[in-house]
């Protein structure tokens, strides 16, 4: 907010807050009053007012946050209470923190003690020196408030938060905008703990110009001051490469220095992921970034001065694929890579933060995957996303180009597209040598979008749709305990079933399912999610509330655990027949959930070598690169996983990882997990 509009600072604001912050005025009456804009894949969805009172001995803040995000109302409301001196006496909070995701928090102090209520949990701890009231990454003034405090309190190199948590806040040096036609200098702040991972946001003397942050369900978030507006893009592309810049520097303890020569990979069982039996006693040499050799020990002549790895009782197996990731924060990077995952397909971003995070993995300023982008766009209407319309020919040409220009893969299609453009889009990607993949937009098909020219398809839950269409009418119609029997019945082997493969085969459609992420929205109370996902127990603090809290839902028990099966039947019956199924979480449990995936392909009658397949050189045949990765031979990348078992005894072994080679460069799997907040 400019200087301009806040106005004479009440004379009894404490010494401590005149010397860490330049002189601003407030009302008379001691009031500060303000606005944010919200915004969702830099799309404005609503916004946050707020209210800053004064009296000589305290301090209230209070906000109204409020955006509808894809159809779904968000609102949340907040107060806090501090001393003259900005150190917190009382917190509450209630209501949403992205769809589908609740908060009910309050904390108070009550002499040497602070009480906690989180939900329906209680507790009392200690009070320390210094501390703060704040609960996630809304609402927005409430983190501005956190920095104002953080600067009176002299700069704490971290600062516990309640009602849970601790930040560390790092000074990430200044940025020049133009704002109105005038240079303005902001500063620049990295903010860890208060989310998974870190967040960026810009201070004008005391004032918040900008967060860009990711909300409770993983999707960018940003609240910028209304001054500000135009510079949202530049926001989110420093955003982005700055958090790729802190993970380079934190990488150089546990990535290694690619040998000038030959590395060589001993002893291990190697799967290389063509289908060949596994061999037991290998040898892999690796020079440059690219595989030179690899097959049986007898076969190989390992060069005097090579690097020897000796990987005895170890399984080396292809850098695994995540095809569908949504890159929405820089610690994607080292859980994808502790993952064992050395490719990613991003189906859907903000253009300006995963090409600056691109560019920075491909140049060796970051740490991740290779990234392969998928560009989205979406018409307008009530649940449209981002800030890529198409809604005519003209903008569907504009839009591909732009992507396409910028080294993208592939066009992503979302939920509120027509038929029309669906074709204007697929056309002039093809055209121009790129794919089409994305959901089926409301109203239309699968048969449409694939006659449209969409080449894939993102969630099985459209392929149900037409192998099983009297399910979903039967839904429509309120009709539950006849679309449970339809459920019940579905065997993918009916005439609309085989009519659906027929079709789906005939224009060599790749289905990316997102079947692990069903599974778990899917799941009843009655089932625990570490129960079939461990990897829950050991993510990073800030994730373990929001996942514990997704699914479960015991109303609709039967029909759900009905309607996960026949996905997982639809899977079954799309591989029987040789469709191309790939490996795609649409993100779920960061990193855990790829390995979920392998294991529930099994469940649907993959072999274990399928199942690996599936998230190797199936997904690179699906991306037009087999010919450079995929698979562990001469020529390709070299891009490989260090498994402490072998996952064609038991595809869970894929967990198991140990190191992964990506491009030559050998990273630590429990660094990795550790560098992002996890248990390794």
């Amino acid at each position: 907010m400019k200087a301009s509009r806040i106005l004479v600072l009440h004379l009894t604001v404490s010494l401590a807050l005149l010397a860490a912050w330049p002189l601003h005025t407030f009302a008379a009456q001691g009031i500060e009053t303000g606005t944010f804009r919200l915004h969702k894949f830099e799309q404005v969805m609503g916004e946050e007012k707020y209210t800053i009172e004064r009296t000589p001995t305290e301090i209230t803040v209070t906000s109204a946050f409020e955006f509808t995000d894809r159809g779904t109302r968000v609102p949340l409301n907040a107060k806090l209470r501090t001393d003259s001196n900005l150190l917190p006496t009382s917190f509450s909070v209630i209501g949403d923190v992205a769809r589908g995701a609740t908060i009910d928090a309050a904390v108070d102090v009550s002499g040497d003690r602070i009480h906690t209520r989180l939900e329906k949990d209680s507790k009392d701890s200690p009070r320390p020196d210094k501390f703060f009231f704040i609960s996630g990454y809304a609402p927005a003034v409430m983190q501005m408030m956190l920095m104002r405090y953080w600067e009176s309190a002299g700069r704490p190199k971290k600062l516990q938060t309640f009602p849970t948590g601790e930040v560390t806040i790092d000074d990430r040096g200044a940025d020049t905008f133009s704002v109105s036609g005038q240079s303005v200098k902001l500063e620049r702040f990295g903010i860890a703990g208060l989310i998974w991972g870190r967040e960026t946001l810009w201070m004008r003397d005391s004032q918040l110009a900008a967060i860009v942050t990711v909300d409770a369900e993983f999707d960018h978030f940003e609240a910028v001051a209304p001054d500000y507006q135009a510079n949202l893009g530049e926001f989110v592309r420093i955003a982005g490469a700055d958090g790729m810049a802190a993970l380079a520097e934190l990488s150089k303890n546990f990535r290694s220095t690619p040998s000038e020569g030959v590395t060589a990979l001993t002893g291990a069982t190697l799967v290389d992921g063509t289908g060949a039996p596994a061999v037991t006693d290998s040898v892999v040499l690796v020079r440059g970034g690219k595989i030179i050799a690899a097959g049986p020990r007898n076969k190989i002549a390992i060069p005097k001065d090579a690097k020897v790895i000796d990987l005895r009782g170890k399984t080396v197996v292809p850098g695994l694929w995540d095809m569908h990731a949504h890159f929405e924060q820089v610690e994607w990077g080292p859980i994808y890579l502790a993952a064992g995952v050395a490719t990613v397909r991003d189906c859907g971003n903000e253009f300006e933060f995963i090409t600056s995070v691109r560019d920075a993995i491909q140049g060796g300023r970051g740490v991740g995957p290779r990234l392969l982008l998928a560009g989205v766009v979406d018409g307008s209407g009530p649940i449209g996303l981002g800030v890529q319309r198409v809604d005519n020919p003209q903008q569907a040409r504009d839009w591909v180009h732009k992507y396409h220009d910028a080294g993208f893969s592939q066009m992503k299609i979302y939920s509120s597209m027509k038929k029309e453009n669906v074709a204007a889009v697929a056309a002039e990607a093809h055209r121009l040598g790129m794919t089409v993949t994305g959901h089926v937009p409301i109203g239309l098909t699968a048969y449409d979008v694939v006659s449209a020219g969409q080449d894939q398809i993102n969630h099985i839950s459209y392929i149900l749709s037409i192998m099983d269409p009297d399910f979903g009418r039967l839904m429509r119609e309120g009709n539950q305990a006849a679309a449970l029997a339809n459920l019940k019945q579905f065997d993918g082997k009916s005439a609309e079933a085989q009519k659906a493969i027929a079709f789906l085969q005939q224009h060599h459609t790749i289905i990316d399912p997102t079947i692990a992420l069903y599974e778990i929205f899917m799941r009843t109370a009655k089932t625990p999610l570490v129960q079939f996902e461990p990897g829950v127990a050991k993510v990073a603090p800030q994730l373990a509330e929001p996942l514990k809290n997704l699914g479960g839902n015991p109303n609709n028990a039967e029909i759900r655990e009905a309607n996960f099966q026949a996905y997982l039947t639809c899977i079954r019956a799309l591989h029987r027949a040789g469709t191309p199924v790939v490996v795609g979480t649409d993100q779920a449990v960061p990193g855990h959930s790829v390995h979920r995936t392998m294991e529930l392909f099994v469940d649907a009658g993959f072999t274990p070598m399928e199942a690996l397949q599936a998230a190797t050189i199936v997904s690179a045949r699906a991306m037009g690169i087999d010919k450079e990765t995929g698979t562990i031979e001469a020529g390709k990348q070299a891009d490989l996983v260090i498994l402490g078992g072998n996952p064609l005894d038991n595809i869970s072994n894929v967990r198991k990882t140990e190191q992964v080679m990506q491009v030559g460069v050998l990273f630590d799997c429990a660094a990795l997990w550790k560098s992002a907040g996890f248990l390794p």
